[in-house]
């Protein structure tokens, strides 16, 4: 056992070398998150940033939030709206629904089912949706035997919450007046 730097045996002395060119390694700041991750060679590329939309294009966000939901730049405009106010997780839950329903595994299904009830649908989650009690025991005992429709009663639920409350603020914001001038 290595106890004094003076009384290290020699391979311990190599090890503790060792150990500290890793942790200076890993404390140097990588290029991007991924790097701690991914090896260099094996990154995968980044998507392109969607391109600003044309004012046209802005506005029709206003029609629904079905429109806005299905436009790249607008989804993140109004994610980034929403993370401004800390209330981001109607929209996050929303997403992991519409994910939650392209997944085919059932085995997939059931762990992620479990993921997305432990965020966002039970009590003290760290990111708690605000549905009523009936929608969240609907929501449980859907998830007993996991469906592609488990949570589609809470989904619609946030859905109008989002465009009662979340859409209004979001068109009112700096963020969307930006892209309509």
């Amino acid at each position: 056992m290595c106890k004094g730097l003076a009384a290290l045996p020699h391979s311990c002395l190599e090890r503790a070398k060792e150990i500290k060119i890793k942790l200076g390694t890993l404390l140097q700041k990588p290029d991007s998150a991924v790097d701690l991750i991914i090896p260099h060679n094996e990154k995968v590329q980044k998507p392109a940033k969607p391109q600003k939309p044309s004012r046209d294009e802005a506005l029709q966000w206003r029609d629904s939030l079905d429109k806005l939901l299905q436009n790249d730049h607008a989804l993140a405009s109004f994610k980034s709206f929403l993370q401004s106010e800390f209330s981001e997780e109607n929209l996050e839950f929303w997403l992991a629904c519409e994910d939650y329903k392209k997944i085919q595994s059932p085995i997939q299904m059931a762990e992620r089912a479990k993921q997305i009830y432990e965020e966002f649908i039970q009590t003290e989650a760290p990111k708690e949706v605000n549905i009523d009690h009936f929608t969240k025991d609907l929501t449980v005992k859907n998830l007993v035997e996991p469906s592609l429709s488990s949570f589609d009663s809470a989904q619609k639920k946030v859905h109008a919450l989002m465009e009662k409350d979340s859409l209004p603020r979001f068109l009112r914001s700096e963020f969307y007046q930006e892209l309509v001038k």
